[in-house]
Order: structure tokens, then sequence, then C-alpha cells
């Protein structure tokens, strides 16, 4: 395995899914007629949100927490996550018996803090920027020796989320097109390294709110452009592109398509009203892209991510339709 700060490779991602094997789900491929009618084209969605914790981070974290030699392992983990790589992190940690650190910023989803306190995690507060959660999990390293583990930057949690990718074209390798929700760029990263060795002539696009889209600017500089404010409710996609992971989507000739939450809230509802399936709204970002640009996309085979399923249900109300639906197609 890499170093942390080290680019991983497709050899890292076929090592990430024999370590995590006996832990993390191998989830389904999920279809709908209706929905490839409303897409004109042959959709095929990963369900992540069936994965352990509910999203694909489990695979990432739990890659990176197997990787550790015992000794390291037993001062435990630490990370920085508005919820679901913490939740991931802190069960991983709970699977190996070794203690898990997690920094939350202030105005977090609750039910994503209460899965990372039911995992057993030991939560440390802070103010709701990046440096701060950084800044806090450099404390929590200094005081307890823990091994820090990064949301998406981390060589070991991309490889990992690459697994996702990794089952999805060894079923469908036949796939024209992937979509993936672009945050910090680990899910993205890792699917870039498993299409370009199974799927050399697959495209890669990557969803990313328009109230948040650092991404889709760095790709037109041709460089990093951290200078916003997130504005969405994708909370799981409010975190900045990370450098390594740029890379990897740069050279792998990934394309930004931006979605605005109308957008993004409209395809939770037709994955919820069509699918019966529950997903978060950085997960349906995938399909409202695929809607948003039709063109792209029509008569194409699609693969798309759904990359996690923990909704806040207190929320549901606002997001969901009132208006009783036809049944699953």
């Amino acid at each position: 395995m890499p170093a942390p700060d080290v680019l991983p490779g497709f050899a890292d991602v076929l090592d990430a899914a024999a370590r995590i094997a006996p832990h993390a789900h191998v989830t389904p491929v999920l279809r709908s007629r209706s929905l490839d009618e409303a897409a004109g084209a042959h959709l095929h969605f990963k369900a992540e949100h069936l994965q352990r914790v509910g999203a694909f981070k489990f695979r990432g974290a739990c890659n990176a927490v197997w990787s550790l030699a015992d000794e390291v392992a037993a001062r435990g983990v630490a990370t920085h996550s508005s919820g679901n790589h913490g939740a991931a992190l802190a069960l991983a940690a709970r699977v190996r018996g070794i203690p898990c650190h997690v920094v939350v910023p202030e105005g977090a989803v609750q039910a994503k803090l209460a899965a990372i306190e039911r995992a057993g995690a030991i939560l440390h507060r802070c103010a709701p920027t990046i440096a701060a959660r950084e800044a806090a999990c450099a404390r929590v390293q200094s005081d307890t020796g823990a091994t820090v583990v990064h949301p998406y930057t981390d060589a070991r949690v991309i490889a990992g989320q690459g697994t996702a990718a990794l089952e999805l074209l060894t079923a469908h390798p036949d796939l024209d097109a992937l979509v993936v929700p672009l945050g910090g760029g680990g899910l993205a990263a890792g699917t870039a390294l498993a299409m370009q060795a199974l799927a050399p002539g697959c495209r890669l696009y990557l969803a990313e709110p328009a109230g948040a889209d650092d991404g889709a600017r760095s790709f037109a500089r041709g460089m990093l452009d951290h200078a916003f404010t997130p504005d969405t409710v994708c909370d799981g996609l409010r975190g900045t592109l990370g450098a390594p992971n740029f890379a990897l989507l740069q050279a792998a000739g990934a394309e930004v398509l931006t979605v605005d939450d109308d957008a993004t809230l409209a395809a939770l509802r037709l994955v919820a009203s069509h699918m019966k399936q529950l997903v978060e709204p950085s997960s349906a970002i995938v399909l409202a892209a695929v809607l948003a640009y039709r063109a792209r996309f029509a008569g194409r085979k699609v693969g798309l991510v759904l990359s996690g399923g923990n909704l806040d249900l207190d929320a549901l109300p606002a997001l969901l339709p009132t208006a009783t639906q036809g049944p699953p197609t």
C-alpha cells in the first residue's frame, strides 16, 4: 500500500478489494425502465447507499484501517468529517477493535453525527471551516498518537473507494460512461483508476453542485481553485477538491457537470418514487446530471454511483413527493 500522500494506482485498488472483502458488502446494481426512458439511456445504478454505514465511504475507511500495522493501529485513527466518512472510519475502527476520533463541524447533519456516535467514535467539535477541521484534527493526533485518515486525499482511502467501480465494471464491462458525485474527489479518483484499467474506452463524468463548483472552476483553469463558499443542499459535496484527486482526474480526462439543487432534489424524488430507494442529495446528483445533460448520454450504457443514503428523516417531508407514486419499474 502506498504512503498516504503518494498517488495510488490500479494495483492498490485490487489490493484494497482483497483487504476489505471480509468486511464490506458487494452492493447490487439496480435498474429502472422508467428512468431509462426519462434519460434516453441505459442506466446502471451502483447502490452504495446499501453499503455498511449507508455510504461508499466504508470502503476507503476500511482499507485504511486494515492496512495499518498492529502497533500503529493500537494508537487509533482520527479524521475530520461532516458525517459519512466519520461513521465509516468509526465502524472500521470498531471492527478492528481500535479507538477512533472524529472532528465534526458545527451544523453537520444530525443523522450523520448520530451514526458516528453509534459506531463508537469520540467526537470533537469545531467551527464549520476546512481550516478549523484540519487544525482540530492535528491537535487530536498530537494528543493521542492516532493515525490521521483524511476523508479523500489519503491514498489508502482513494484506493478503497475505487473498489465500487471495480465491482461495477467487472459486472458490466461494456459501460460507455460513468457518473459519480464530486466533492473532495476520493470516490471520483478511485473510480478513475478502476475505469482506466478495466474500461479505457469509458468516459468519466463528475456531478458537482452549482453551489460548490470548485471542481468545474479548477478544471477550467487547469489548477485548483478553492476560492468559494459552498452553498448547496448536498452536504457531502461541500469539501474542496483534493490535489492528488485532481491530478488523477485530469489524467483520466474526466469532465465536470454542474447541477443546481432544484434538479438534484427532483432527481432524489425520482429515485424514491420509481426505484423505491432513499438516497441523500449528494447521491441523487448523479441522476440529476444525466437528466440535465441528456444529449451527452443519449443511447449510451451509463453507470451511476448512488454514493449514500444517510438522509435526515425529519427532512423527508420537504424532499419527497406527497402524492402516491406508481410501482417500481
